[in-house]
């Protein structure tokens, strides 16, 4: 005869009994959310390490560049070699190593020019190596000087641009442009975030993706700038986020309309941007000291720092600016917009070093020594 099960019991003959909650052991839970907790820290640390590897190798491969360039120059001016053994070079690496890339005689000549260009190892081994190749090859074809190479290195690690940010960078001569807006940030704002706030903005601004039609209204502007927004904003600069444009500000009977708003995520602040189609007046001050006022009122939340006003106009009197701007407490900082670069930044854009192409003809048909004083002397005349 078979006996019922006793009340309570979890299982009859291996089978769950109808009715009857099952608890999961208090045990078992803690166990799973253990092996969870390792699981995503195994897979974290996996992750890291894969990317600390890719970036290990990408260095390794950026000072070995640097190396076999180092070794060409040393050995064309001992030897007196020309440009015709950087051709001989590149096929008996890429027999010797077919498996691999980067051996062609173009990318020997980037080698060659690396070495020549980058004579400082430590900074080679140091913020050059943390680069990508091409990165380094922009930096190298079109700076002459170490010290501005060094800046738009930084500038591009600190951002994370890729070759082609940092070639339109370079482009836009934004080394020049930076931190160059006429503000009150130094009275208005604290040390820290002052200067924090001034390298955010730039002086003059490039819109040239919105055409060069001549003069237009404002609004027709604005649609270009918002119809351009991924340009717009690698043009602002890293950390803005755009909140929207035209935005309707109610104040007692009067409305009034903010042309473009963004919050800046460094910052921690809104940013209101007034934008002129014609030169600074005094009066545009006052319109957004009020604009920010109202910001700081309706928008701003207690943990975000004071409202920054940018206003850009097509041109200005600098000292006009200045004296503008004294007894606003609010932030504000005044730039030009231009639909393309002025003649004043535009002739650092021309070539300062020679190409590979001139490397090569130079050393074609001469010795090192030679070769070096024939494109030394280039560089001068550039």
């Amino acid at each position: 005869m078979r006996k019922k099960p006793k009340m309570g019991s979890r299982k009859s003959m291996g089978k769950e009994i109808p009715g009857i909650v099952i608890p999961v052991a208090p045990l078992a839970k803690e166990m799973d959310k253990s092996y969870h907790e390792l699981r995503d820290c195994v897979i974290e640390r996996i992750k890291y390490a894969r990317i600390e590897c890719l970036s290990q190798a990408n260095s390794r491969m950026i000072v070995l560049y640097w190396e076999i360039g180092n070794e060409i120059m040393k050995r064309q001016e001992a030897e007196g070699w020309g440009a015709g053994v950087i051709d001989r070079l590149s096929e008996d690496l890429r027999e010797a190593f077919p498996e691999m890339g980067g051996f062609s005689a173009r990318n020997l000549g980037n080698m060659k020019r690396f070495a020549v260009t980058w004579v400082n190892p430590d900074l080679v081994q140091g913020i050059a190596s943390k680069l990508p190749w091409r990165s380094i090859i922009s930096l190298t074809s079109k700076i002459a000087t170490e010290e501005e190479r060094v800046w738009y290195a930084k500038k591009s690690l600190q951002h994370g641009w890729s070759s082609n940010v940092l070639n339109f960078m370079i482009d836009a001569r934004l080394i020049e442009r930076e931190g160059k807006a006429t503000t009150n940030f130094e009275n208005a704002l604290p040390p820290i975030d002052s200067d924090m706030a001034v390298q955010a903005f730039k002086d003059p601004y490039l819109f040239d993706f919105v055409g060069t039609d001549g003069a237009r209204r404002e609004a027709e502007i604005e649609n270009s700038l918002i119809a351009h927004m991924e340009k717009f904003l690698l043009e602002l600069g890293q950390g803005f986020a755009y909140v929207g444009r035209q935005v309707h500000l109610e104040v007692g009977d009067e409305d009034f309309f903010i042309d473009l708003l963004f919050y800046h995520l460094k910052l921690r602040c809104f940013v209101v941007i007034e934008l002129k189609a014609r030169d600074f007046e005094p009066g545009d001050v006052s319109q957004l000291s009020m604009y920010q006022n109202i910001v700081n009122k309706v928008f701003r939340h207690e943990t975000d720092k004071p409202t920054i006003g940018l206003l850009l106009v097509k041109g200005k009197n600098k000292t006009v600016v200045e004296y503008s701007l004294e007894g606003y407490q609010n932030p504000i900082g005044v730039a030009d917009w231009h639909e393309e670069l002025p003649s004043s930044l535009t002739d650092a854009l021309k070539p300062s070093l020679p190409t590979i192409e001139e490397i090569e003809r130079e050393f074609e048909s001469t010795d090192f020594a030679t070769g070096v004083a024939k494109l030394d002397e280039r560089i001068k005349r550039r």
